[in-house]
């Protein structure tokens, strides 16, 4: 909950910004580092969600390793603080550029996703006379029960190994001298609120292993992936890090010398940030009221994007309760975050905050109509 003592802050400020409150944060962050010791697993928090430099060295002080899809995102990690050796390198399109940057960076693995991707790495390792670790990302056909955009782990997708593959993978393997296999990665999909799914996805690898072991093949690292979702709805409510622990420790086989190794993102940085914005206009249309706010879909595309759900906030109103569609200034009709949802009766000036964006909102911003980005304000500099 944003404190009245906060919104008097707000007021002198420019709008719209990010603002992050860092004792959510840190609180988030404690609850995962229990559950993550108690159960022994290696926790890589995935960048993508939120690369700012100050979250990113919050994140890096509690020790956990991080989850990169570029190496501009290595680049920052390892200026935050993270080690080389807790960094996985993932993404189905990764560039030579980048592949032998992370090389040269030591890195802890690369989630391998086809054949060809192996044969590259394995010729880039060879010209700098080093041995590159891997993990193979496996589909494993599983729906994540959210957006499609944001399912990654069903046989249409672009992403990962297929199973029927796997002979032919570590037949190639056997053939690269300059990589070396580790484990096997997965990824269902993002935003997921359905713990049958994770559970689904323990049985998936259990298979795997059995699979891996009929041959001879050790391995050492077992990564579930992210995935684990938010109350959009309740953006004061924590993530279910006990359930999702509890879940993994249950239903994962593991063989002795493995260790677990997990990705989230928006469950470490979703909640402790909102989108602050200032109301331009009240407009009344044919069928509706649009509250018209200084935000738009360049601070935050998911709703544009996803169609995602984020609760709004009158900040400076506590008057009768009205309908409004909340729009933004862009020239686009999808640049709007919501309809039809209840405020307090909302004029010109009022404070409003779109909760739960501390994942995919400053990191997805743009300057799109060559808008100015969002900045960013930290609950310690207020």
């Amino acid at each position: 909950m944003i404190d009245n003592k906060t919104i008097a802050k707000f007021k002198d400020l420019p709008t719209p910004f990010y603002y992050y409150d860092l004792d959510v944060l840190r609180s988030t962050l404690d609850t995962l580092k229990k559950e993550s010791e108690y159960s022994g697993y290696k926790v890589h928090y995935a960048v993508k969600a939120n690369p700012n430099a100050r979250i990113l060295k919050i994140i890096s002080s509690y020790g956990f390793g991080a989850d990169c899809v570029s190496y501009n995102e290595i680049a920052a990690s390892l200026e935050a603080g993270f080690d080389p050796s807790g960094i996985v390198f993932a993404g189905v399109g990764k560039t030579d550029k980048d592949i032998i940057a992370a090389l040269n960076a030591d890195i802890f693995c690369f989630n391998c996703e086809s054949i060809p991707e192996m044969e590259v790495i394995d010729q880039l390792a060879a010209k700098l006379n080093k041995t590159a670790s891997i993990a193979l990302r496996i589909n494993p056909y599983i729906d994540a029960h959210t957006h499609k955009y944001i399912t990654t782990g069903i046989e249409a997708s672009k992403f990962g190994i297929n199973t029927w593959e796997l002979e032919d993978v570590i037949k190639k393997l056997s053939l690269l001298k300059n990589i070396k296999l580790i484990g096997i990665h997965f990824h269902v999909g993002s935003q997921i609120t359905r713990m049958s799914v994770f559970q689904s996805l323990c049985s998936r690898i259990n298979e795997l292993q059995e699979w891996f072991t009929s041959r001879a093949i050790n391995l050492t690292s077992i990564n579930v992936g992210g995935g684990l979702g938010i109350d959009y709805e309740n953006p004061d409510k924590n993530p279910r890090f006990e359930e999702y622990f509890s879940l993994l420790n249950e239903f994962i086989n593991l063989l002795p010398g493995q260790k677990l190794h997990l990705e989230p993102g928006r469950s470490i940085v979703g909640q402790c940030g909102s989108l602050i914005s200032r109301v331009l206009f009240i407009k009344n249309g044919s069928n509706t009221t649009f509250a018209i706010i200084d935000a738009g879909m360049t601070d935050l595309i998911r709703p544009a994007l996803y169609q995602a759900h984020h609760k709004i906030e009158n900040l400076t109103s506590d008057g009768r309760m009205y309908r409004y569609d909340v729009v933004g200034p862009i020239c686009e009709s999808s640049d709007t975050f919501a309809k039809y949802i209840e405020l307090p009766e909302t004029k010109r000036g009022d404070l409003v905050a779109i909760r739960s964006a501390g994942a995919y909102g400053e990191a997805m911003a743009s300057r799109y109509n060559l808008r100015d980005l969002p900045r960013a304000v930290f609950s310690d500099e207020l």
